[in-house]
């Protein structure tokens, strides 16, 4: 049941950036500048990086006692957070990458995936304890 779940859940994100990006490459070619186009594809990339960093701390820490799982997976999610900001510095201030299309693209892409990590975390719970019914 587990590879299943976890099957799943890179599938979602697979799903979720080929929707996405099949919806938004045409209006980004043909009315933005490759400078919009470039930002908005490095902010879904770093978006899916955190995604899947997050997949690999959930996988790592589940079996784990209660509270190592959340110091793992929280503290993950504040180290992955600080590394996000840190690349978002550097695309906007070293790269020089277009602010709001960044911005605009990484937020949108983080609030999708990190709806699926929560709903991960949720699934992989129900498998694990299954309810019996009376």
């Amino acid at each position: 049941m587990t590879a299943t779940i976890n099957r799943r859940f890179l599938g979602q994100v697979l799903g979720v950036v080929v929707v996405i990006v099949a919806a938004s490459v045409y209006p980004l070619l043909v009315f933005f500048s490759n400078e919009v186009l470039v930002a908005a594809l490095a902010g879904c990339l770093l978006s899916v990086l955190n995604a899947l960093a997050g997949f690999l701390t959930v996988e790592y820490a589940f079996d784990k006692p209660s509270g190592t799982f959340l110091k793992v997976v929280l503290g993950g999610m504040g180290v992955r957070m600080i590394v996000l900001l840190g690349m978002f510095y550097v695309f906007i201030k070293v790269l020089g990458l277009h602010t709001i299309a960044l911005t605009l693209f990484l937020f949108g892409f983080y609030t999708i995936f990190l709806t699926l990590e929560v709903l991960f975390i949720q699934r992989k719970v129900e498998a694990q304890n299954p309810r019996t019914t009376g």
